[in-house]
């Protein structure tokens, strides 16, 4: 805390989020389009947790974990999409030094917990599909417990020296950044000393978190495509298929846009380029992960119908009542 305190009285206060800067209609236009996204998000993921909380039936390690991942979505979409929100309509779009360090900390935390509960959820499939007879005795609810645990604590501990070494950084002005969220790439730039070892450091923990993940999904994977194409039982290759498909599609969909970022030469070098990827696993992939895992997922389904009968006969037995 000393070292935020004593950033703030030294220079900057304050950093400036440029957002998407455009004519006044186009902004007002945005700011609708990003609050019904942002709802849909909430109303989509909080389906998934209220299915697999309310129906026995889905409490089981694959579902469990599908329920921490859609909660993790909503918190993901939480750190960014409010400020965001406040500032398209904003005239001075301004945030906290310690608010843009918080928002990039929470933000940046809950992508490495996605990074680490997706290698969850393809080792628990692994298990499931390579190791059937031996899956109840080794995913027991301890140990699907702990998994919960170690990727919600590792993804924020995985952040801390990165939080650490940024709140070192001096800042001495100019403040604009030009992004809609305190991203590493542009709040380094505003440094006024050097910070090449940070940024090697930073660079550095987020390769890391994301290929050894990535590898690590990819090899259960094919582990599993060997083991199903083994299966004399052309049913038995469906069913296997259809569990994985959906994860391996919110995969794609999360490592395809971060690798576009990361990865792809010179992608980092064009703000607007830079932001349209940032938006797109910020709420592109929240957005489309419970449509995806709820497609034809018949568990789902029904626990969903169960809920929504249960909220309609509620609301009808309410409003007899008032007649």
């Amino acid at each position: 805390m000393r070292t935020l305190e004593s950033n703030i009285s030294g220079s900057v206060s304050e950093f400036i989020l440029l957002g998407f800067p455009c004519r006044r209609d186009i902004q007002i236009f945005l700011f609708v389009l990003f609050s019904v996204i942002y709802l849909l998000i909430i109303m989509g993921n909080t389906s998934v947790i209220c299915a697999v909380w309310s129906s026995w039936k889905l409490h089981t390690p694959m579902y469990i974990f599908l329920a921490n991942f859609s909660f993790l979505e909503i918190c993901y979409v939480s750190s960014d999409v409010p400020q965001m929100l406040a500032n398209v309509l904003s005239q001075t779009k301004s945030i906290s030094y310690a608010g843009c360090l918080l928002q990039f900390y929470f933000f940046f935390s809950m992508g490495a917990a996605e990074c680490l509960f997706l290698s969850v959820m393809s080792f628990d499939r692994f298990l499931a599909i390579c190791r059937p007879l031996h899956y109840p005795i080794i995913m027991t609810h301890s140990l699907c417990a702990w998994l919960v645990v170690f990727c919600w604590a590792g993804g924020f501990l995985w952040l801390l020296t990165p939080l650490i070494l940024i709140s070192q950084v001096p800042f001495c002005g100019p403040n604009t950044i030009d992004h809609f969220l305190c991203d590493l790439g542009p709040l380094l730039a505003l440094s006024c000393a050097p910070v090449s070892g940070t940024t090697h450091i930073c660079g550095i923990m987020s390769s890391l978190i994301i290929f050894l993940t990535f590898l690590y999904i990819l090899g259960t994977y094919y582990s599993i495509l060997s083991v199903v194409l083994q299966m004399p039982s052309g049913s038995g290759r469906h069913k296997a298929f259809s569990t994985c498909a959906s994860h391996l599609a919110v995969v794609s969909l999360f490592y395809g846009s971060i690798m576009m970022m990361y990865v792809s030469p010179g992608s980092g070098d064009y703000p607007g380029m830079q932001k349209f990827v940032t938006l797109f696993y910020a709420l592109a992939t929240p957005f489309f992960n419970p449509l995806i895992y709820n497609f034809r997922n018949k568990d789902v389904e029904e626990a969903l119908k169960k809920i929504l009968n249960v909220l309609f006969w509620e609301i009808f037995k309410g409003f007899k009542s008032h007649i």
